[in-house]
C-alpha cells in the first residue's frame, strides 16, 4: 500500500478524521469541506492564470522582418 500523507497510512488515517470530526463537530464538517474545495478551486485558478501569463506570446517568438 503507498502511503498517502507521507507515513500516514490505513487506520493512523482514520484515526486523524476521527479526531477532526470531534474537533469540528458534525455541523462545522460541510461548512469545512465546502471551504477546502473553494480554497483548492482558487488555488488551480491561480496557477493557470500564472501559467499562461508567463508563457510567451507567438509573436515574440519571431524577431521582426526588416523591409529590405
Amino acid at each position: 500500500m503507498t502511503p498517502v500523507f507521507g507515513e500516514i497510512i490505513g487506520w493512523e488515517f482514520l484515526l486523524v478524521l476521527a479526531v477532526i470530526a470531534l474537533l469540528f463537530g458534525s455541523s462545522q464538517l460541510p461548512k469545512l469541506a465546502r471551504s477546502m474545495g473553494q480554497a483548492s478551486k482558487e488555488f488551480r485558478k491561480g496557477l493557470d492564470e500564472a501559467t499562461t501569463e508567463t508563457e510567451p506570446k507567438p509573436n515574440d517568438a519571431e524577431p521582426p522582418k526588416a523591409d529590405s
